[in-house]
């Protein structure tokens, strides 16, 4: 049975409510963020691109504070978040949800390894010149063991390193592909069901991860006072614009594969790209966040401008390109819930239309008000994900704090 919602056409009624919110855009926004910033620092351990030596330890420590906070938009999601243990204790190996607490763990273990080797030298240095609590921290972070590293000891600490990062590759392509997977397995929803959706999902992570971490390194070298690194800053930009090309291909592919086909889902698609989607995908994500950046980045790569304009449009490309990303997250996920399975009507007084956000929480404050309790605050609403977002970088920053990953300025334009 199905009946007609606000004019928009029929729905069926089990689509009175939206199971995946705003949190669930965060979550695969996060996971972007870790792969992005932990193929930075594979491409120096495993490829060798000295260029990249500045930032590779910073990348690393960034990948490891937003790896903390991945797994809190699915727990305050969930109606008892103490269940979440099942998935590890019970196992269903045949469950992608499920598979997402496995692919979680082993994660995590391997980059909290890669980071503890890099940084075993400090840790050791640490726990021998400090004193106090901060000894015994350190102590017990070095295991026990605070005699210096001799060379050999070192050689073996640096393949170990080269094998986690090569491992941790394919490791991070995994855990962000399997959230591409687990829509494009949905069947029942034209939007989601696409086999580039997992591609789109990896490369669209690494364009955020890259891109967040030219804004970190720029805003750190910002705030200890010294210059970045413009052999590193070019590199980044190269990077970027590279993985750039790839993911805005694949994402045009698979809108142009959809209309071409024609099939009977066209014809909702295509009303929900001109309508509620209109904002966040023609104007947001292609217009202003993949056109621009790419022709910046273009330049900056082919006609190598002077330092200043180089920094100055690789920045701006770097915070388009994250809400490029953020943007495309948003017209996926939520995006696939506006419409009914019936290919017959809009949920549309239930959806949160991006582009009326923006107008209400940027008119004037009387308006704004009316919507607090609405929008703003809930276990489901905008204060948390941004919360979550906001921990990450808290996380970065004390994480940089026990483990700096600039230990001399000069470390930071070598």
């Amino acid at each position: 049975m199905s009946e007609i919602i606000n004019g928009s056409g029929y729905v069926y009624p089990n689509e009175l409510h939206h199971y995946w919110s705003i949190l669930i855009v965060v979550y695969p926004y996060i996971t972007g963020l870790i792969a992005g910033a932990f193929i930075i620092s594979s491409f120096y351990h495993v490829f060798g691109m000295k260029e990249l030596k500045p930032i590779a330890r910073f990348s690393l420590i960034s990948a490891l504070g937003f790896t903390f906070c991945v797994s809190l938009p699915l727990l305050f999601h969930l109606g008892h978040p103490e269940r979440a243990l099942n998935m590890l204790f019970t196992p269903h190996l045949t469950s992608a949800m499920s598979g997402f607490g496995i692919i979680y763990a082993c994660y995590t273990v391997l980059l909290t390894l890669e980071v503890w080797l890099i940084y075993r030298p400090e840790i050791i240095r640490y726990a021998n010149q400090t004193k106090g609590l901060i000894k015994l921290f350190y102590t017990v972070l070095a295991l026990g063991v605070t005699n210096e590293l001799s060379e050999k000891e070192k050689a073996i600490d640096k393949k170990v390193i080269t094998f986690f990062a090569a491992i941790g590759i394919p490791a991070a392509c995994l855990l962000h592909g399997y959230t591409g997977f687990i829509f494009g397995s949905v069947v029942a929803n034209p939007w989601w069901s696409t086999p580039l959706m997992p591609f789109i999902f990896i490369l669209s992570a690494m364009v955020s991860g890259i891109a967040m971490m030219i804004l970190l390194y720029y805003i750190t070298m910002r705030i200890i006072g010294v210059p970045v690194c413009l052999i590193c800053f070019r590199q980044l930009a190269i990077i970027l614009w590279a993985f750039l090309i790839v993911d805005a291909t694949l994402e045009l592919m698979e809108v142009i594969h959809i209309a071409y086909e024609g099939g009977e889902s066209w014809a909702i698609i295509s009303q929900l790209l001109s309508r509620d989607l209109s904002f966040t995908f023609y104007t947001l994500q292609l217009s202003i966040c993949t056109l621009i950046p790419f022709l910046l980045l273009g330049f900056v790569v082919l006609f190598k401008p002077k330092c200043k304009t180089m920094n100055s449009l690789t920045l701006i490309s770097s915070l388009l390109l994250i809400i490029q990303v953020a943007s495309m997250r948003w017209n996926v996920i939520i995006g696939g819930q506006l419409f009914s399975k019936s290919f017959r009507g809009f949920t549309e007084h239930l959806h949160i239309c991006m582009k009326e956000v923006l107008l209400e929480y940027y008119s004037p404050l009387g308006k704004l008000i009316n919507y607090l309790h609405l929008d703003l605050f809930g276990i489901e609403r905008i204060m948390v994900a941004a919360s979550i977002l906001t921990l990450c970088f808290v996380f970065i920053i004390v994480f940089c704090k026990l483990l700096p990953p600039f230990e001399k300025a000069e470390d930071a334009i070598d």
